[in-house]
């Protein structure tokens, strides 16, 4: 008898845990990439008629950029802060899954209606700031609740996050171009809080039930640590997570901010504006490969990825100032390097760390890691604003052919 109850079983429903985790995964950043790939189009639609039309159709031989008066670095700052400060306090504060989940869904109602409605810039902004505050939320509770269930929805979740940045940014392209609004777009998108609250109270099961009791998933009772003990972990343990991570998104938000927006190409199939739209969803397409793929290769040292993705940061800045690349194609293959390497540095962050960290520890421990992006991204948005302006002020040059 002792030796049947010790023999691992099989988890016919794990399939339910690593599905509703995946689509948690999209439905908790669909909002949040989709504010970001609107957010050329969110700005621009509350400039007078005699900014928004200047730079319909520059002369060829113009030396005037393109530039919004705002950088959408704003944009990015507003989607960011709200999630920032929710996940910093996420860790010390009571964990009610279900209430938290609860509030994650209906910020995402609020977010979205709030931008469709909105008639006046500061409006459109609490719209998105709702869209950051529900992506903290869910973010920092739902990694921490993957502790309770098979590590292999860490990769589902990622899977997921990523999965939400190629169809948020793709499906929101594709409306623009279909000639809907941003505004229909955005009460379009109301389906994603209902998935999510479907994919949570339906599809996933209840902790003890997820968690067949094998050497790879036992249900541990996580380590109740003061405030002290808990800060006095983080700096001894989970720096070497944290700060690749957090530098990671910060070279990547620095030129999704700042120079995408700057990075663009004359009289040629599609404008300005789309080409910031599909340079957008192009990125989101290298987060989605990389966060995928974690089941087929991993690693386990991200500053190498931290270190490549500053390079990156050079040469768009060079790009966005000179324009030395001939084609637009170029720039695409560019970007999705770019994604990939964002996406790989943030599943094999968390993938290690399910593998490395403590069961007992691994709660606090993902919860704690998951700030690393919201801090180089806030860094990286505040950066990106006075360099997109100086940028702004500097003539433009002939586009090299080679």
């Amino acid at each position: 008898m002792a030796d049947a109850v010790s023999t691992p079983t099989k988890d016919k429903g794990l399939w339910r845990d690593l599905v509703a985790y995946w689509l948690l995964g999209l439905c908790n950043n669909y909002g949040y990439v989709v504010m970001l790939t609107a957010a050329h189009d969110i700005i621009s639609a509350f400039e007078n008629e005699a900014e928004a039309s200047k730079y319909l159709e520059l002369p060829a031989n113009s030396t005037q950029r393109r530039c919004n008066k705002m950088s959408t670095s704003a944009v990015l700052l507003a989607d960011i802060i709200p999630s920032f400060l929710v996940k910093f306090l996420a860790p010390f504060l009571p964990f009610w899954v279900n209430v938290r989940m609860g509030l994650a869904i209906g910020l995402t109602v609020f977010s979205f209606i709030t931008v469709a409605l909105a008639k006046v810039e500061w409006l459109a902004f609490l719209g998105i700031i709702f869209t950051s505050a529900s992506c903290g939320v869910g973010e920092s509770t739902l990694l921490a609740y993957s502790s309770s269930f098979n590590k292999e929805v860490v990769s589902t979740w990622s899977s997921g996050t990523g999965g939400a940045g190629i169809i948020g940014a793709l499906t929101y392209t594709l409306l623009i171009d279909l000639k809907l609004t941003p505004q229909q777009a955005m009460l379009i998108f109301l389906y994603v809080p209902t998935l999510q609250a479907l994919a949570f109270w339906l599809l996933l099961r209840n902790p003890k039930a997820a968690l067949v009791r094998t050497e790879s998933a036992e249900l541990v009772p996580q380590d109740v640590l003061t405030v002290k003990e808990k800060l006095i972990y983080f700096f001894k343990n989970l720096l070497p997570f944290f700060m690749p991570l957090s530098l990671v998104y910060f070279a990547e938000y620095f030129i999704n901010m700042g120079l995408y927006e700057l990075v663009y190409f004359e009289h040629i199939f599609i404008s300005p504006p789309t080409q910031y739209r599909w340079i957008s969803t192009d990125y989101q397409i290298g987060v989605f490969i990389s966060r995928s793929s974690v089941n087929i290769i991993h690693f386990t040292l991200i500053w190498p990825m931290a270190i490549l993705q500053c390079v990156n940061v050079v040469i768009f800045t060079l790009e966005a100032i000179f324009f030395f690349t001939p084609s637009f194609w170029l720039i695409l293959v560019f970007v999705l390097w770019e994604g990939l390497l964002g996406g790989g540095a943030y599943v094999n962050t968390f993938y290690h760390m399910s593998k490395v960290v403590p069961p007992e520890r691994r709660q606090y421990a993902i919860g704690m890691v998951a700030q690393a992006d919201s801090y180089g991204i806030i860094a990286a948005g505040m950066l990106a604003i006075p360099v997109h302006n100086l940028i702004c002020d500097i003539d433009v040059h002939e586009r090299s052919s080679w």
